[in-house]
């Protein structure tokens, strides 16, 4: 096999061992040998790495299949080896099926076009294949499926601005932490930070739910009003945002703190950051924060803490910046 020209055999060879490793190491009897193996394999040819990168998008489609089938589909259906199986899965899923040629898509299981979308150190316009264009803020990845019964965009970390194309037969339905937001045609923010999402409602309605998992589309949103929630909540809570709301001032390039607490302030802070700020207690934690920064420079925003605050950096001994409260000087008696 040579670095430059590849044939269509040694194509499909690094495609079926993709498939492979990408089986292999989800499974629960995976050896450490395995896992070795499959590091010399991963680092043996870049084609290795962009295959397998891709396998594990897919994989992330294919873990929203049923866990079981029909019982007359599965009649119909010659058994296959596990990963020739996610194999077929992987290619039908990559290049889109007519909808009568893949039973999949007529069930509902798997999506006939799959888009990934990352921004990293710019905010980024995309437009989706449904017509709907969204804002993507910094250090944000979302992916887009479009299913026969609902388009559906998983927000795996960041921030992102929805303008939804209006199709009340083809639900529009966003993943964030363990919720979702249901909505036909409407323009809205979702944010999400380790485990806290943050939806504001611009335009239309939205439906909100804090666990996907139970009955129900959620509660429903009007425009100004916003919906906070975290892993383990039963419902998200609602509120109305004011009408000096800055949250979405990240569309323009600024993150706007009107006198936060510092423990509000820093998830909105540590998203933009390499190396997260951390609070050395509560009492810390207490002290106001407050100006308008520009999202592309907020590394610099740590060692500019002390020059405005009454606090002090160390570093924790994973090299994350500490912020501490200056020790209060006794009164002079």
């Amino acid at each position: 096999m040579t670095q430059d020209t590849l044939s269509e055999a040694e194509y499909d060879a690094i495609t079926d061992a993709a498939a492979h490793w990408c089986m292999r190491l989800h499974a629960a009897d995976c050896t450490d040998e395995e896992r070795r193996a499959f590091e010399a394999w991963h680092e043996a040819h870049p084609l290795h790495a962009f295959e397998y990168e891709a396998m594990q998008e897919i994989w992330e489609v294919a873990g929203d299949l049923p866990r079981t089938e029909p019982e007359a589909l599965a009649a119909q259906r010659k058994p296959l080896r596990s990963w020739r199986k996610f194999a077929v899965i992987a290619g039908a899923c990559a290049v889109g099926l007519p909808l009568a040629a893949y039973s999949g898509w007529n069930l509902g299981w798997v999506p006939n076009s799959y888009q990934h979308y990352a921004a990293t150190d710019s905010v980024r316009q995309i437009t989706l294949s449904d017509g709907s264009q969204l804002e993507l803020n910094l250090n944000t990845d979302l992916t887009f499926s479009n299913y026969k019964n609902e388009r559906r965009a998983t927000l795996n970390k960041g921030e992102a601005f929805f303008n939804v194309s209006h199709d009340a037969s083809h639900p529009f339905v966003v993943r964030a932490g363990d919720g979702k937001i249901r909505v036909t045609g409407t323009r809205f923010n979702v944010w999400m930070y380790e485990d806290q999402v943050r939806v504001n409602l611009v335009e239309g309605s939205v439906l909100v739910s804090s666990n996907r998992d139970l009955p129900g589309d959620g509660l429903r949103l009007s425009p100004s009003m916003q919906a906070r929630y975290r892993h383990g909540d039963y419902a998200p809570q609602i509120s109305q945002t004011y009408p000096g709301d800055t949250s979405l001032a990240w569309r323009s390039g600024r993150l706007i703190l009107d006198n936060l607490a510092l423990h509000d302030a820093l998830p909105l802070i540590n998203r933009y950051l390499d190396k997260p700020l951390m609070l050395a207690d509560t009492s810390t934690g207490a002290i106001r924060v407050g100006g308008v920064y520009n999202i592309k420079e907020m590394n610099n925003l740590a060692n500019s803490l002390p020059k405005v605050l009454p606090v002090y950096l160390t570093r924790n001994k994973e090299g994350n910046p500490v912020i501490n409260s200056m020790p209060q000087r006794p009164p002079k008696s």
